[in-house]
């Protein structure tokens, strides 16, 4: 007899479920708030983070397809939110970067972001969150040893 698996017990299901609920409760704020899908907000996200990037950089920071990064550029592109230029060295290639409208927007969002989290994070102690991160790191670092070299990240599962 084959052994019983148990979904609500199965770390890859938990995190999924997880990391489902956790992304449409800040979509939801933030479409109502910002007018920001989760595509769009990952999207944005990442340049906060850095810019100018390409389109390529963000599927590789984010894992997400590149449809989605490409239909979520596109929006933030002609909302005014994102300027589009040529790469200096290779026109062929577009670098991404907020226009002053949507460094304003990210200066509204990203504190509210922040504070999204400090509310979720809130039912944790501070032991506990440093576990989390710790554990967090551990598996990330697991799983990319059955990840092979040649496979993407970004599979349109997300």
């Amino acid at each position: 007899m084959p052994p019983d698996l148990q979904l609500n017990r199965f770390l890859p299901y938990r995190l999924n479920i997880l990391s489902k609920k956790v992304s449409l409760a800040l979509a939801a704020r933030y479409q109502e708030r910002f007018g920001l899908s989760i595509p769009e907000w990952r999207v944005f996200a990442t340049l906060g983070q850095e810019q100018p990037l390409s389109s390529n950089d963000i599927v590789d920071r984010t894992a997400m397809d590149k449809a989605k990064v490409s239909r979520a550029v596109n929006r933030l592109v002609d909302a005014g939110l994102l300027d589009r230029k040529p790469h200096p060295k290779d026109q062929r290639l577009l670098r991404l970067s907020f226009s002053a409208k949507g460094r304003d927007l990210y200066a509204q969002v990203a504190p509210e972001a922040l504070a999204w989290e400090a509310r979720l994070l809130s039912v944790l102690t501070e032991a506990e969150r440093a576990q989390l991160w710790s554990l967090m790191e551990k598996l990330e670092q697991r799983v990319a040893e059955e990840i092979p070299a040649s496979t993407p990240l970004s599979d349109g599962l997300d």
